[in-house]
């Protein structure tokens, strides 16, 4: 199933999208009971996050390729940092470059797991079971403050409002049963600028579910962020970073396209 949030004159619902607009609303809780289509066909006015996640944990250098464009070894153990609900941004809604300077905002596509079912001390084996579904992110990075004010944390440069677009659906584990066979991109102003497949990950779906779920309870509606592929803009020559004007979009085979603006925040 394809799960969206969104607004109509009535409100916010889940749903399903039946194209041209519309989608079927779907009754029941999206983690407590098994969600089911409601019997009544609406138009979309606006779509959402697909959900609003207690906690937003985020994998960094989980790509081979990424990890040699930026000279670091294979990490031993995930590299997890964490990002706050600020950064939160709905598809088609602007990216908002920081008013301080400079901030050298860098895009990354990633797949994003939504967790269903209350994890703790999970075992690698049972992972899956606590999943709900996937969507697509984009970590978007303030490397100036990552890397150099950021006290060598990369919460504050990861953690700027809007920098962590989600959508547009949350696709279940049931159309997606291996999720380390995916394509994966960024475009970049209409220009392919990442460009890999999640088969190139360190850690696999299940073994960062099972790892961060170790004396950690992940709620439901947590979204872990896996990492992002070689092509990110500030190890390229020259660094290509994002301006006032530009569209960025995620793309993700079998789960769609996350596009948003590029603006800068008065």
């Amino acid at each position: 199933m394809r799960i969206i949030r969104f607004q109509d004159e009535a409100g916010t619902h889940y749903g399903e999208p039946v194209g041209d607009g519309l989608a079927d609303l779907l009754e029941g809780d999206l983690f407590d009971t098994p969600l089911r289509l409601g019997g009544r066909r609406t138009s979309v006015s606006k779509l959402l996050a697909p959900v609003v996640p207690p906690a937003i944990v985020c994998v960094g250098l989980n790509y081979r390729q990424h990890a040699a464009e930026v000279g670091a070894p294979i990490p031993e153990y995930p590299v997890v940092f964490l990002k706050a609900p600020q950064t939160l941004q709905n598809p088609g809604d602007s990216i908002l470059l920081p008013a301080i300077e400079p901030v050298q905002v860098d895009y990354e596509c990633e797949l994003a797991i939504v967790i269903g079912k209350t994890a703790k001390n999970v075992s690698r084996d049972a992972a899956f079971s606590h999943v709900l579904g996937y969507t697509c992110a984009n970590d978007v990075s303030g490397r100036s403050w990552q890397l150099e004010k950021g006290g060598r944390q990369w919460c504050r440069g990861k953690g700027f409002d809007t920098f962590c677009p989600l959508g547009p659906a949350i696709v279940t584990t049931d159309e997606i049963p291996d999720p380390g066979t995916l394509a994966i991109r960024t475009i970049l102003n209409g220009v392919t600028v990442q460009e890999s497949n999640t088969r190139d990950m360190i850690f696999d779906v299940p073994t960062l579910v099972s790892f961060l779920s170790q004396g950690t309870t992940l709620l439901p509606g947590t979204v872990i962020l896996t990492g992002t592929p070689s092509g990110v803009g500030f190890s390229r020559k020259p660094p290509l970073f994002l301006k006032d004007g530009d569209t960025v979009v995620v793309t993700i085979e079998r789960i769609g396209s996350l596009d948003n603006p590029v603006q800068a925040d008065a």
